[in-house]
């Protein structure tokens, strides 16, 4: 790697210049606007997903097209990339490299293969898992970064076997980098939200001596499923500290800190969407929903989080109002969402559901009309009423959000169906809706989404909450403008 090249970079930072961010695996922009909000200057993504990399340059790019357009990683090289942005010269372009190839990049690709990724480039041609991983190596090489952050779910500590995370931080680490991975959870940087992932920050060694991760927020005792699953995935860590010596402790968070944000915190003030009213008027039916009708906010009193979530820098909701608060249709389920305890799974639902179905066999019996067990009409109400899964191998399937909690993690399955998010308010009886999702992830009342709801719901479980990713972010910044290199940051 050269000197100059990380000198002139290094020399840049030492000005008001913004630090230059490229974005790998970008998504619709979670990483990318946590930089943003921090100061960094958003110049490049890759995305593969169309609607994703639409996303992605309506809001960073005012919609240019060559920012919006999907991009193969597989397929385009670092110069080719730098030619389609018109950014000049490649090893010039950008001061830091965020996101992280998906985790089933790794399957099957061992440390000695890692390490081998340069020396053999065609080793592993036919295993396209390994391309992603190799592909952002090279473009690591290519761009010279001064810093990378990757991003991935926990599980990425043990991937059949492997430390992904730490023989990422050995090979960083021949390319002349400092490196250190965590794991940390939304809820505790201020997202209404508890979802855990790992985090791995990388500098330049002429940068910094060592990486160090924010500090909580925000406290909250987190529950059984997710303290199980981070301590499970630490105590195999701290089994093998031997082969660990990349891996820092998640900064603490102190009991004195602000309670977390609840979910009532971020979805209070929002319009109403009384489902049941809406079914029996006939104004909600099955087909794609598009966000082409604005909808003003209520009168409600918002929280400081849905002020900031109205009020973000750039990102400033719209003055016509929301355009993405839509639902799904669930004619079915309606009625049962409203019957459901706050914290209610799917067995609890299931139960609710039989329960109303023999509410609405007894009524029919008693108007004098007899269904008997087995016949077809039998059989059709109560496919009208009750869910078709097996409530004893789909426990957590559905899920009552708790109002004074953050949510439990979102998922790219929002794409698909919104029972694991049932919104709060029994009278409402419904799945959340775009707009909520977005709250819940962190993303402000400007932020677009590019296509019709499912798509925007994929794209909102895939990213990176937006407000972990400025404290992450911030933190980072703090050590690229520090003028004394090598000195350590201890904020």
């Amino acid at each position: 790697m050269s000197n100059d090249i990380i000198l002139r970079k290094l020399e840049r930072l030492q000005t008001s210049a913004k630090p230059r961010v490229l974005d790998l695996f970008a998504g619709c922009g979670g990483l990318s606007l946590g930089f943003e909000a921090a100061g960094f200057e958003i110049r490049g993504a890759v995305e593969f997903d169309p609607e994703a990399a639409k996303s992605h340059g309506i809001n960073f790019h005012n919609g240019a097209e060559e920012h919006s357009t999907p991009i193969d990683i597989t397929k385009t090289s670092p110069t080719e990339l730098c030619s389609q942005l018109e950014l000049g010269t490649v090893s010039d372009a950008f001061d830091v490299v965020i996101g992280g190839p998906p985790c089933q990049a790794f399957a099957r690709v061992g440390r000695s293969k890692l390490r081998e990724i340069e020396e053999h480039p065609e080793a592993f041609i036919h295993d396209p898992r390994a391309q992603l991983y190799k592909k952002y190596l090279e473009y690591v090489d290519a761009f010279q970064p001064l810093a990378v952050l990757m991003e991935n779910v926990p599980d990425i500590l043990n991937h059949g076997g492997q430390n992904i995370a730490e023989e990422t931080c050995e090979v960083l680490e021949a390319k002349g980098y400092i490196c250190g991975y965590t794991l940390l959870n939304a809820a505790f940087y201020g997202v209404p939200q508890m979802r855990e992932r790992m985090f791995l920050i990388a500098y330049r060694k002429e940068i910094s001596s060592e990486v160090s991760f924010p500090k909580p927020t925000n406290w909250l005792v987190l529950p059984p499923g997710y303290e199980g699953s981070r301590s499970v995935a630490l105590k195999t860590l701290r089994g093998r500290l031997d082969a660990t010596h990349s891996y820092i402790e998640p900064p603490a968070a102190l009991d004195d800190l602000p309670s977390v944000v609840t979910a009532k915190d971020a979805l209070g003030d929002l319009p109403e969407i009384n489902a049941r009213e809406l079914l029996a008027t006939g104004a909600i039916s099955r087909g794609a929903r598009r966000f082409d009708t604005p909808v003003d906010y209520s009168t409600k009193k918002a929280s400081a989080y849905a002020d900031l979530m109205r009020n973000w820098p750039g990102h400033e909701a719209p003055t016509d109002g929301i355009r993405d608060h839509v639902i799904r249709f669930l004619p079915r389920d309606y009625e049962l969402f409203s019957r459901m305890s706050q914290g209610d799974q799917y067995p609890e639902a299931y139960a609710h559901a039989v329960n109303m179905f023999k509410e609405r066999l007894a009524a029919v019996q008693t108007n004098g009309k007899k269904l008997i067990e087995g016949t077809a009409e039998y059989k059709a109400l109560w496919d009208s009423i009750v869910p078709p899964y097996d409530a004893s191998k789909f426990p957590n399937k559905w899920r009552k959000m708790w109002d004074n909690q953050p949510a439990r993690t979102l998922m790219a399955h929002l794409g698909k169906d919104g029972y694991s998010h049932i919104h709060y308010d029994s009278k409402q009886a419904r799945t959340i809706s775009v707009r909520e999702a977005a709250r819940l992830q962190s993303f402000p009342d400007g932020f677009r989404f590019s296509g019709t709801m499912n798509p925007a719901f994929k794209q909102i479980g895939n990213a990176v909450p937006p407000l972990l990713a400025k404290a992450l972010a911030m933190h980072m910044m703090k050590t690229l403008k520090n003028k004394e290199k090598g000195a350590s940051d201890e904020s």
